[in-house]
């Protein structure tokens, strides 16, 4: 008799998650929401979205430590472009 513990797949309701395809529809947003920038203006665009998150992580530092619920993301400039 094998030793091998027999495992049972437990199918859900749920879709499966596909990381790749949500990699790639970021990457068109970003494309498209880039598109005809200039290096300075892409370069901004950057620096916008990298004050965002920060924005976000401190709200959900302070938050986190006060015991309230997680903050939830505003809409983004690449919100804007779906």
């Amino acid at each position: 008799m094998s030793t091998t513990t027999r495992r049972t797949h437990v199918k859900t309701e749920r879709h499966a998650f596909d990381c790749v395809a949500m990699k790639r529809r970021g990457a068109e947003r970003v494309r498209e929401a880039t598109e005809g920038m200039t290096r300075d203006e892409e370069l901004e665009f950057w620096a916008r979205g990298t004050e965002e998150l920060r924005r976000l992580q401190r709200r959900a530092r302070k938050r986190r430590g006060s015991g309230a619920k997680p903050a939830v993301a505003r809409r983004s400039a690449l919100d804007a472009v779906a």
